[in-house]
């Protein structure tokens, strides 16, 4: 059975940095596609970062280009979101998720499994 468990979420002042874990059993996150997403009340899910099965290529979204960094431990097992010089707007329910596909990785919907999300709450 896969289980996705993220953690490191909190509250932290505007500025501040987390670092959120997701730490997976049932699959080995080198040969997947790990993926963090976002989602604040009343909005959609947000792509945040992703980081690709083989190549370990990185995508970003553009909100957090330059402050977050994706990465992965096979070791662990474990993907972690560094996030850093965080704004108020990031404020959300942060989720990770794999997929076996490399085509889309910014999509949710191309995602088969899913964590149960962390919640980060920054204060201005």
């Amino acid at each position: 059975q896969v289980q996705l468990v993220e953690s490191g979420g909190g509250l932290v002042q505007a500025g501040g940095s987390l670092r959120l874990s997701c730490a997976a059993s049932g699959l080995p996150v080198s040969s997947y596609t790990m993926g963090w997403f976002r989602q604040a009340p009343g909005k959609e899910r947000e792509f945040v970062a992703c980081i690709t099965k083989s190549s370990d290529f990185t995508y970003y979204g553009d909100s957090v280009k330059g402050r977050f960094t994706i990465s992965r431990d096979n070791a662990k097992n474990t993907v972690y979101l560094q996030m850093n010089s965080l704004k108020p707007e990031d404020t959300a329910v942060y989720y990770c998720g794999a997929t076996l596909t490399i085509l889309s990785p910014t999509t949710p919907t191309r995602y088969a499994h899913w964590g149960q999300g962390t919640q980060v709450t920054v204060s201005s």
